[in-house]
């Protein structure tokens, strides 16, 4: 399948859904209150296809723009309203009717990150273990200490089972400290603890790996530069590579285990390179061009050879883990993995706001695109985990006070509580510009970022 189509559809799917779904939460609950919906639309813009179905006879849409749906409720705007259907109009619910189907949106959001999170943590998912490679030179693992080989038992007294449980742990208490303490294990079952500094990470620039700022990689067994497989048709087939041929160097450098070859070889599409490898025991070269490749949105170098798959099922057990619960436990790893996340967001959001976090981060369509893409191509579990990450982020997006959004109307619901009366038709006039305004400036910065991002790769 074409690249960029492949892209397209997994995006749009993505984007459907939590826009179905958050929609959806307003029409329930509308629905529930007795309020007529005039038209349910995925979509902004001119209808490309349009139905009616139900009692209401309502109207089903998908707009030619695909950012964004609404809920069109009667009396919702300066529609004329039937005397005899005044009791259906939204404006002439109570403020706490009103407020319910407003937050139904994001709430549906909440609900289905839950749900798939749930049945992810059920189902299973197979993750690294936090094994500690070599830290960087010079990087804050390194003065830390760490070594090669370490495993990771707790991180700021929580528990990791997962690479990914201590990535995210990282990212959660860098917003709120400057430093964390690791439990680790080596190979010989020795306890030791060590003092990660995390200041090198809490401001990165757009692009950079916040843990790899901090100098942690993934631990990497030596795996001998011995080939298995040789792809008919290859560069390495039609340089005369064969099985058992034992790598030594590229372009002079040494080869020290498998992973070399294969950083040497991305970071090198078509650029000719001079490979020494040792057959029977004599020593040969020969040059080969690495074929250009797309991956992950970036080119790489592939000569289409490989170690024998049983070098890497050797490591298979010590390198990876299949994490799954009950019932019961994955509900709630679901409930606190999505409220961690809301908290991340808008611990993010206010970074952002206030200047220490740079504004280069917000990321528009093309970026989202890209990673579902990229998710997408993955598998199935990782396309969800990240549906789950964007659902989170439009709710907490959407409950933020800002009119024109749903916190937006929740904000004028409360003034008007307080009040004891709604909040007059120049003052929301007033807030609506205002929110317009701040959504605009918002999507401007996205669309920035994104075709930054494109224009440097």
């Amino acid at each position: 399948m074409n690249t960029f189509f492949f892209y397209a559809v997994a995006f749009a799917l993505l984007l459907g859904v939590l826009i179905l779904v958050h929609e959806l939460g307003h029409y329930a609950v509308a629905r529930m209150a007795g309020v007529k919906v005039l038209r349910f639309s995925v979509g902004f813009g001119r209808p490309l296809l349009l139905w009616r179905m139900g009692r209401d006879n309502t109207e089903w849409a998908i707009g030619v723009f695909p950012l964004g749906g609404y809920v069109k409720m009667l009396g919702e705007s300066d529609d004329d309203v039937d005397p005899q259907e005044a009791h259906r109009s939204f404006s002439r619910q109570s403020v706490w009717k009103r407020m319910a189907i407003v937050v139904a949106g994001p709430m549906s959001n909440f609900v289905l990150a839950i749900l798939v999170s749930w049945g992810l943590f059920m189902h299973g998912l197979e993750e690294l273990r936090p094994v500690l490679g070599q830290p960087v030179a010079t990087s804050a693992a390194e003065m830390a200490g760490i070594q090669n080989g370490e495993r990771v038992l707790k991180a700021g007294g929580q528990a990791v089972e997962t690479w990914a449980d201590l990535r995210w742990i990282l990212l959660r208490k860098m917003v709120e400290q400057d430093s964390i303490e690791l439990e680790l294990i080596n190979e010989r079952n020795e306890l030791s603890f060590r003092r990660l500094a995390l200041t090198a990470a809490q401001s990165p620039e757009p692009g950079e790996d916040p843990v790899g700022l901090l100098g942690l990689r993934f631990f990497r067994p030596v795996i001998p530069a011995v080939l298995g497989n040789i792809f008919p048709g290859s560069a390495a087939a039609a340089a005369g590579l064969m099985l058992g041929d034992e790598l030594l160097s590229i372009d002079g450098k040494p080869i020290i285990s498998w992973y070399d070859v294969v950083q040497t070889v991305q970071d090198s599409p078509d650029v000719p390179l001079l490979f020494e490898y040792q057959r029977d025991g004599k020593t040969l070269s020969v040059e080969i061009t690495p074929v250009s490749t797309e991956k992950g949105g970036r080119q790489i170098g592939q000569i289409g050879a490989a170690v024998a798959d049983s070098e890497f099922d050797r490591h298979r057990h010590n390198l990876l883990i299949t994490v799954r619960y009950g019932p019961v436990q994955a509900f709630g790893k679901a409930l606190e993995d999505t409220w961690d996340k809301s908290l991340f967001t808008l611990r993010m959001m206010g970074r952002m706001i206030t200047g220490a976090l740079s504004w280069h981060h917000i990321s528009g369509p093309v970026t989202i695109a890209d990673y579902a893409g990229q998710s997408a191509k993955m598998g199935l579990a990782h396309y969800l985990r990240f549906m789950v990450l964007v659902s989170i982020s439009l709710a907490v997006l959407n409950l933020l006070p800002i009119p024109v959004l749903d916190g937006g109307h929740l904000l004028y619901y409360v003034a008007e509580i307080v009040r004891g009366r709604p909040l007059s038709e120049q003052c929301l006039e007033i807030g609506q510009k205002i929110g317009l305004a701040l959504i605009l400036i918002l999507m401007f910065f996205a669309l920035y970022n994104d075709f930054t991002r494109l224009i440097s790769g």
